[in-house]
């Protein structure tokens, strides 16, 4: 939520000359509605249901590099086919660093609360260990440019993946 998943992610697969797939975007082109949509209709379970049809049909793709959803691993099948389907890297960022990046963001809606840093911490707090359980790398998002964290994470996957 705010990490730089996609931003990323869409930077890693034309470094790596691989396909690139947004698990969020992919939910919201194949109901037609955005994900706030979802919840207003479905609610969190509705939508979290379609996410993991959408996660374990992206995870059997080669060559993938994929971004989830913050909340993707709340389910232990979700975690259990992301950890099976190829190098898993948490981008590790800090709850006031995630809110300064959503704060402003009217397409999140766990966030559409009274106090959403709070939220976040909340968020953090359940899904940070998580996270680590099945990461291959954890990598730390710090304020500043997106070209620095991709050759960042671009260095360790490298590092950890090239003979």
């Amino acid at each position: 939520m705010g990490a730089g998943k996609t931003t990323v992610g869409r930077h890693l697969a034309k470094r790596f000359g691989r396909r690139f797939a947004d698990a969020d975007h992919e939910v919201e082109s194949r109901t037609g509605v955005r994900i706030p949509t979802i919840f207003e209709i479905e609610g969190e379970a509705g939508f979290r249901k379609r996410e993991a049809q959408v996660i374990a049909e992206l995870a059997l793709e080669n060559d993938l590099v994929l971004a989830t959803g913050g909340g993707v691993v709340l389910d232990p099948a979700n975690r259990g086919v992301l950890a099976g389907s190829g190098l898993v890297v948490y981008l590790n960022a800090a709850p006031d660093l995630l809110y300064a990046r959503t704060r402003h963001d009217r397409n999140r809606p766990l966030l559409r609360v009274a106090n959403p840093l709070a939220k976040i911490r909340e968020l953090f707090v359940a899904r940070d260990p998580l996270y680590r359980e099945i990461a291959d790398l954890v990598i730390d998002a710090v304020p500043g440019g997106v070209t620095s964290l991709v050759s960042k994470v671009e260095l360790e996957i490298r590092a950890r993946c090239e003979p």
